[in-house]
């Protein structure tokens, strides 16, 4: 069977994800942080990992972006998965009751127009699920928290209040993570990571090689160089896969271009979410 790590409880967005890439055939390793799961996968304990880059409401998961990084593991492919929140509480609490709102960073900040509503005070967790799993335990009956219709499912909890997310279509992307290649898929991607020098023009000259191989960017994002102060790290995603020779040669010229190069992986892209 295969083994997957996410952070997060049992009923966590990365589990779902995961269920929906994977199927039902799978075991799963809930870890308690991001770098947990990446050390998971680089050391062989699970055959894969469903970590979240990119929410379209909040934009990058920035601690995935550092980890990928530092670990030598693989993008094998990626997950959007339409994210709907929910305020979940135990039996018989009524919104009247809540007096504090148990969520993880990322969920308050995609619900925002409903907490500054309903103004009850929110607490920081760890996790969406777990924030379930917590209220649940204590048997709190003057709180809430906010996660999926699939984790009040698994703890035996009550939905007050449905899809409260500031907007409808909010998305989170996931990224696979493997020691494993990935296999060619119809419409392939690949995520690289390069540094710059720090000359006038560098990053027009780094992108130029791309572009003139008619290579579509999707997206780009710096990071700062933690050992460098003031200087930056660029992530890109682009359509088309390492191995063709139109790719390889661009991102040859690209390599000469740059402090240095690493590719995260070519995977095929996700396309069967419909998004609008």
């Amino acid at each position: 069977m295969v083994q997957i790590a996410f952070q997060g409880e049992r009923g966590a967005y990365s589990e779902e994800a995961a269920l929906e890439y994977f199927g039902g055939a799978i075991s799963f390793k809930p870890c308690y942080s991001f770098q947990e799961v990446f050390e998971q996968v680089a050391g062989k304990q699970v055959d894969y990992g469903v970590v979240p880059v990119e929410n379209s409401y909040t934009g990058s998961i920035v601690d995935t972006f550092d980890l990928l990084l530092n670990f030598n593991v693989n993008i094998v492919g990626e997950k959007i998965l339409r994210i709907k929140h929910n305020l979940i509480v135990n039996k018989g609490v009524s919104l009247a009751d809540i007096r504090e709102i148990y969520a993880h960073p990322q969920a308050i900040a995609q619900c925002d127009v409903f907490l500054k509503k309903i103004g009850k005070r929110v607490i920081p967790f760890y996790d969406t699920a777990g924030s379930v799993k917590y209220i649940k335990e204590n048997n709190l009956m003057n709180a809430a928290a906010i996660a999926s219709r699939y984790a009040a499912e698994i703890y035996d909890m009550h939905i007050i209040a449905e899809s409260i997310e500031s907007v409808s279509n909010n998305y989170t992307r996931f990224y696979i993570i493997s020691l494993k290649e990935s296999v060619k898929g119809l419409k392939n991607k690949t995520t690289i990571v390069f540094s710059i020098k720090n000359i006038p023009g560098s990053l027009y000259n780094c992108l130029k090689p791309l572009a003139e191989a008619g290579l579509n960017l999707t997206k780009i994002e710096s990071r700062p160089d933690r050992k460098k102060p003031w200087e930056y790290i660029f992530y890109l995603d682009f359509e088309g896969v390492k191995d063709d020779p139109i790719v390889r040669k661009a991102l040859i010229e690209l390599e000469a271009k740059t402090s240095f190069l690493k590719i995260l992986g070519s995977y095929p892209a996700d396309t069967s979410t419909v998004i609008g």
